[in-house]
């Protein structure tokens, strides 16, 4: 194959176009959610779901793109007058046995393959951040029960014994009125006479609350009064009783006493979403450190191969120089490359620890000790497609599917009904109140009272009104005034969010970008540096070039090899920053843990 100079020269700055469209759509808030049941309750202690993916082939409009079909299209560019023969095919299968060779590298008892899918589940599974979060939906649900308890019926019973030993005692004067006229205007005096009287009080009935403010109570009052002395008596008195209280303006209809409820559903459902978030946020973070591994077993071999070929050439040099075909110096040198690469060889397996390190960290898994020896090795191979996106469309679809906005949204509509509360809460107190009861005359016997009630022979009723207002009402007033100023204040942070949501995914889609034309860029580097080392090594062999100049061109093929490493990882990582800043996950590894 032949590539023109001018085309290798503008290689870099080449964007492969195509076409893709993705994001998966969150659904909206529910507008009302039922309060959980005990069962539901406990079922969603131990469950968690995500299902929202980001699925690059499904929504391209045309089939990706791999790194070699990306190289094969500057192979059909035009040719120019001065071309550079560089065998493409050989460059290529090197480079890919590079990317592959974990699996060769570390195969001993000591070595545990892992998915970035397998990381994924264990990251849900053990994660503690992810644990201590998953209560607050939990603690969201019993509260939201908690305020729908307040409408639950009330049976109530009271029930009181007392016994008074009353003494003679002079009473008050009274004028005596009767129609005997040796009575009639006499003075008299009343005494208490000495007595002793038991007393049997009892109620019971049902208190509904009412969701339109008011409340229903029925009950059924019975009392026993037994009394011993000269005008000894036993009597018994019940009666069946009904009352309804229903405030007019404050207090009344079924939206305002109901608000409490739909907050806490309002909070409920944003304790979900900030759960959903944080386990994508931890998604996210897992696959990094999963990619930082793949970058760190990659460099290490890397280090590795540079350290066999300082060796080799040091073997080279001291056998020229055993034939006198090189001077001494050569031989230094020689050593002086292989010690440089020692170096960046021990400070290659730190990089490998420190990444494992952080893995295992993330993970939490009891059998992977942040200091054992047990090498953890990525088993899943990098995305290297490329894709064209519609930049406006995922903003839109971003919009609906952030989690950070759907739960400022939540926030807003718990906002307005707290606003629509307080505003009743600035009204006159104005309630209307009815009472009616059947009574029972005085009855020898509990049974005799009780049947006399129902008779209704005897009632009573009564309505009375009631209102209340304080003089300045500055206290409801500056609640509903808070409570505005609130609700602009996330007004404008939803703004502000919208805007970092838009800015977000912009930059992951230049990075994105940015980190594919480094990868095509860091392969041709890597495919012209080995073409030279070669040339380099041969003319070295035929006396023409020094072993510092050899070593300088191995150390740019290295150089250019974990640059392509390092783009690779990165354009890994620019994929899920962009699948996070669209509040979705990457589609190629869907999570669904329960």
């Amino acid at each position: 194959m032949q590539l023109n100079t001018r085309a290798l020269k503008y290689l870099c700055i080449c964007k492969i176009l195509l076409s893709c469209i993705f994001i998966t759509e969150l659904n909206a808030a529910e507008k009302a959610t039922q309060p959980q049941t005990k069962n539901e309750t406990e079922k969603s202690k131990a469950r968690l779901k995500l299902d929202e993916s980001l699925k690059l082939d499904e929504f391209s409009e045309t089939q990706g793109k791999t790194l070699n079909e990306t190289l094969d299209e500057y192979k059909r560019k035009p040719k120019g007058s001065s071309d550079l023969k560089i065998d493409l095919k050989k460059a290529l299968d090197e480079n890919q046995k590079l990317l592959n060779n974990q699996a060769n590298t570390v195969e001993n008892e000591n070595t545990k393959k892992l998915s970035i899918a397998e990381v994924r589940a264990i990251a849900l599974e053990h994660n503690l951040s992810l644990k201590m979060i998953n209560i607050d939906p939990i603690l969201a649900n019993t509260v939201l029960n908690e305020e729908a308890a307040k409408f639950d019926n009330i049976i109530f019973a009271n029930m009181r014994y007392s016994r008074k030993d009353e003494p003679a005692i002079a009473g008050d004067t009274a004028l005596f009125k009767s129609n005997n006229p040796a009575l009639n205007n006499q003075e008299v005096k009343i005494n208490s006479a000495e007595s002793k009287n038991n007393y049997f009080d009892a109620d019971a009935g049902i208190l509904v609350p009412l969701r339109s403010g008011g409340s229903v109570k029925l009950s059924t009052p019975f009392e026993n009064k037994e009394s011993k002395g000269r005008f000894a008596a036993d009597e018994y008195r019940s009666a069946l009783k009904f009352s309804i209280s229903q405030p007019l303006l404050r207090n009344a209809g079924t939206d305002v006493n109901a608000a409490s409820i739909n907050i806490a559903k309002f909070d409920l459902e944003a304790a979900n979403v900030k759960t959903r978030l944080q386990s994508i946020r931890i998604i996210a973070t897992v696959d990094k450190a999963y990619w930082d591994v793949y970058e760190a077993w990659n460099e290490l071999e890397v280090r590795y191969k540079q350290y066999e070929f300082a060796n080799q050439n040091l073997s080279i040099a001291t056998r020229r120089v055993q034939e006198g075909t090189s001077a001494a110096i050569e031989i230094n040198r020689a050593e002086f490359g292989v010690a440089d690469r020692v170096e960046s060889l021990i400070i290659a397996k730190t990089k490998l620890k420190l990444a494992q390190r952080q893995l295992k960290f993330l993970l939490n898994d009891t059998t992977l000790d942040l200091d054992s020896n047990l090498n953890l090795v990525t088993s899943t191979e990098p995305m290297l497609v490329s894709f064209a996106f519609d930049r406006e469309k995922i903003v839109t679809q971003a919009k609906l599917g952030r989690l950070e906005l759907l739960e400022q949204e939540l926030k807003l509509a718990a906002d307005l009904t707290k606003i629509d509360y307080l505003e009743n809460q600035t009204l006159p107190l104005f309630t209307i109140d009815y009472q009616y009861g059947a009574l029972s005359d005085s009855r020898s016997s509990f049974a005799n009272s009780v049947d006399d009630s129902f008779r209704n022979r005897f009632n009573e009723w009564s309505v009375g009104l009631r209102f209340e207002l304080p003089m300045t009402n500055e206290a409801r007033k500056a609640q509903l005034d808070r409570a505005v100023q609130q609700r602009l204040q996330r007004l404008t942070t939803r703004t502000l969010q919208e805007m970092t949501v838009r800015r977000e995914i912009y930059d992951a889609l230049d990075q994105t970008d940015q980190n594919w034309q480094r990868i095509v860029a860091a392969r041709q580097q890597v495919l012209i540096a080995g073409i030279n080392y070669e040339a380099e090594s041969k003319q070295f062999n035929e006396g023409l070039r020094t072993m510092t100049e050899v070593l300088e061109m191995l150390t740019r093929l290295g150089e250019a090899q974990i640059k392509e490493i390092r783009a690779i990882s990165d354009y890994q990582v620019s994929l899920i920053d962009l699948s996070y800043a669209t509040g979705t996950l990457l589609g190629y590894s869907k999570v669904n843990f329960q």
